[in-house]
């Protein structure tokens, strides 16, 4: 029997702490805030007990849809078995969170958007190219999830759940760029990413672009980085 989903799912908190709650502007690189949507999804679905994680390979243990369509969605794509890989039909956690990554973030932030969390904005660069930006529909709320973030900072993130968000805020460079905390408070988000499958994931792809030079397309594919 699964454990009932919280309010707000794993990857819907690091989304709201990742976008300016006002501008809808993400605060890190969005391709990397997508590989973070994406481990979130996974371990969201650990702590329902519908995957289960070794030796990075996830492999789905209870494959009854959540009522969460955002996770119904991640849930169905791991169904099937990866190909060429023996045994258990396990998938490969990094590979499915680069491939992943590339449509999780956009699926979320619609979920959010038709919960009415979000709202989505279209704007013009040069009054030309369009692109879009999700700011909050209650700002009160994101600024709440960042304050109880910082207190389970303050805390040194007594509970599973958390422990397991502050280790994604840190692999997808949020807690740097956004400038929360000190140098120590973000070392020990870092080595909470270590120990975190998910997390880990996440980090590794984001190590990958970074070596590469690659910092991928932002969020939805009429999207734009122009400041407004």
């Amino acid at each position: 029997m699964t454990s009932p989903a919280p309010e707000l799912t794993l990857p819907e908190e690091l989304l709201l702490l990742a976008l300016d709650p006002l501008r809808g502007k993400s605060l890190c690189r969005d391709r990397f805030l997508e590989y973070g949507v994406a481990g979130a999804a996974l371990r969201e679905l650990e702590f329902q007990g519908r995957i289960a994680e070794r030796s990075g390979w996830i492999r789905v243990v209870d494959p009854l849809a959540p009522p969460d369509p955002f996770l119904a969605q991640v849930l169905g794509s791991l169904s099937a078995p990866e190909a060429g890989r023996p045994g258990d039909g396990g998938i490969d956690t990094r590979r499915w969170v680069r491939q992943a990554g590339r449509y999780a973030g956009e699926l979320c932030t619609e979920h959010l958007v038709r919960r009415s969390v979000l709202r989505r904005e279209t704007h013009r660069l040069l009054g030309l190219l369009p692109y879009q930006r999700h700011p909050a529909t209650d700002p009160a709320r994101s600024l709440a999830i960042r304050d109880r973030f910082a207190a389970a900072g303050a805390a040194r993130f007594p509970d599973p759940r958390g422990r397991a968000l502050a280790a994604l805020v840190s692999a997808v460079d949020l807690a740097a760029e956004a400038g929360w905390g000190g140098l120590r408070d973000r070392w020990a988000m870092r080595d909470l990413t270590h120990d975190d499958w998910a997390a880990h994931a996440v980090h590794e792809n984001v190590r990958r672009d970074r070596s590469s030079g690659n910092r991928g397309p932002l969020f939805g594919s009429n999207s734009s980085s122009g400041d407004d």
